[in-house]
């Protein structure tokens, strides 16, 4: 089970990141090209908060069954920067990162005009990249270094 999650929460973080950044993309060509706002916009929202949504919850997942996080105490934490990484910072900022991008992507939704359907999905989105950007435990982290896909 614990590998089985660790490779689908590798590969579906390509997924998400691939469509937060089609949908910053998408959002910033128009919303200062004055485009409207189309269905495909408006799926390619929902879709980059559902596909977010799964990796939160495999994460979660992962999270339950993790060996590095069932031998995780909170004391030790300032000896072993990898365990307190994934204990605790990397939950907590993902959890904050898919808040952030599900209030954005109702906030958009309940814009009225085009325009600011566009521009509150951009700054959101915006947000939600970065915190994901610095809570992935990338190859040259000080804190873990990971693969960039695991298996």
């Amino acid at each position: 089970m614990y590998l089985t999650l660790l490779t689908l929460h590798s590969l579906v973080r390509w997924v998400l990141l691939l469509g937060i950044f089609a949908s910053i993309f998408r959002a910033c060509r128009g919303w200062l090209g004055r485009r409207p706002f189309t269905a495909f916009d408006n799926t390619l929202r929902h879709t980059t908060a559902t596909v977010a949504h799964v990796q939160l919850v495999l994460g979660y997942g992962l999270y339950l069954v993790s060996p590095l996080i069932s031998s995780f105490h909170l004391r030790d934490a300032a000896h072993a920067p990898t365990s307190l990484f994934f204990g605790v910072q990397h939950v907590a900022l993902m959890t904050l990162a898919i808040t952030v991008l599900t209030i954005g992507s109702a906030l958009a939704k309940r814009q009225t005009t085009d325009q600011a359907k566009f521009r509150t999905m951009a700054l959101w989105f915006a947000l939600t990249l970065v915190l994901i950007l610095v809570a992935i435990p990338w190859p040259f982290s000080p804190l873990a270094q990971r693969p960039l896909l695991r298996f």
